[in-house]
């Protein structure tokens, strides 16, 4: 039994190791830099205690940026959520070559998200374009990405293409393991398919939704390659009278100040960015957890 116990503990060491080398170690010096004055290039640190947090405050870029983050973040639980599980459903209906379906709407997850925003800049900013001024339809002459009011819909949109196919996979596995004698008893008692699925399937598939909203809030609001490239956090607008980035979600407002060497400013928004995440994604699963108690 001893030697179980120690050949286990031999075995966890070197991720244990590993997560705080890598995880625990960098994070604590992450708080520490936040209240200097860093700059990533010289030596010379001074500690200036919450300063760094009390210029965000009051800076109307990084405001902004986090609040159209959230109001992204939103609208993408709601579209790849609702998108999946439409999907989910058809993958596990007696639709003919459904397996190909399911390969199918799964692939777009593989491709990378900088790859991502090259190919879907190019669609709408030249293939969408050029079909709008040949067949003169006024709402394709603009691109959508060109457009303050239009740019974080149309990011949510492109990753809710790229991710709905992997959200898929969790309500499909969820709605697999549900008892079909269940569905069936339902049909025999008269229950049409729309009442099955919000009386039987949904509340059945509590759990899966606690999964599938949590990874797309997490993902959501740590988004920054697609960002990168699709938009480049343009086109400007103005916020509190001040010119800002329209689509500049908050972790490549991090980068941005990283890259201008204010490396201590930048550390202190990733604070932010951690215990606004920590925060909202404890209370989504404490949330949803109470609702499979009631389901």
């Amino acid at each position: 039994m001893k030697q179980s116990r120690l050949i286990n503990v031999l075995f966890v060491v070197p991720c244990v190791f590993a997560f705080i080398m890598i995880i625990i170690i960098p994070f604590f010096f992450g708080l520490y830099y936040s209240m200097t004055d860093w700059n990533g290039v010289n030596n010379d640190v001074n500690f200036i205690g919450f300063k760094n947090f009390k210029t965000l405050l009051s800076s109307p870029e990084f405001l902004f940026s986090f609040l159209i983050t959230v109001a992204y973040t939103l609208i993408n639980i709601v579209l790849v959520n609702i998108v999946s599980f439409g999907l989910s459903l058809m993958v596990t209906s007696k639709l003919r070559r459904r397996n190909f379906y399911r390969a199918g709407f799964f692939v777009p997850y593989l491709i990378g998200g900088i790859v991502l925003g090259y190919i879907w800049q190019f669609l709408l900013n030249n293939i969408l374009v050029d079909l709008g001024n040949m067949l003169s339809i006024e709402v394709l002459k603009t691109s959508f990405l060109s457009l303050p009011h239009t740019v974080i819909w149309t990011m949510a949109v492109v990753n809710t293409w790229q991710y709905a196919g992997y959200i898929m996979l969790i309500y499909v596995a969820s709605i697999q393991s549900i008892p079909a004698s269940l569905m069936e008893a339902a049909n025999v008692d008269g229950a049409n398919y729309i009442t099955r699925v919000f009386r039987i399937l949904i509340p059945m598939m509590a759990n899966a939704f606690t999964i599938s909203i949590f990874l797309t809030l997490t993902t959501s609001f740590k988004q920054f390659d697609m960002n990168l490239t699709l938009t480049n956090g343009g086109p400007a607008t103005r916020f509190l009278d001040v010119p800002v980035k329209a689509s500049q979600l908050l972790a490549m407002n991090i980068f941005s100040t990283a890259t201008a060497n204010r490396m201590a400013e930048a550390q202190a928004k990733a604070v932010v960015l951690f215990i606004a995440l920590l925060v909202v994604s404890l209370i989504q699963v404490s949330v949803n957890k109470k609702k499979e108690v009631e389901m």
